[in-house]
């Protein structure tokens, strides 16, 4: 079939646009609101914001669920727990 991948040019977001989609969430929602010290502390960030995104935050593509499932919560009072040194919040019912 002699099919080739090709490089993605640089800064060309309608080129790799998923990637570009995650990166520009990570600046927005995360980076943008602290200041990183070293490159531990940048790692432990990251790792601390992909828990947050697939077990807490909601997706609008997936029927405003997270990608990792969770259960329905009807009843109970309502909750809060800080994630990212209180920058992202999540509630939920106990």
């Amino acid at each position: 079939m002699h099919i080739r991948d090709g490089p993605t040019a640089w800064r060309s977001p309608w080129q790799n646009a998923y990637a570009e989609r995650v990166i520009g969430s990570i600046r927005r929602e995360c980076l943008d609101h602290m200041i990183i010290f070293n490159t531990d502390h940048l790692r432990r960030v990251l790792k601390a914001y992909a828990r947050y995104y697939n077990s807490s935050r909601t997706h609008l593509s997936l029927g405003k669920n997270t990608p990792v499932p969770r259960e329905l919560q009807c009843l109970g009072r309502v909750s809060a727990q800080s994630h990212l040194g209180g920058l992202n919040h999540e509630y939920f019912r106990i």
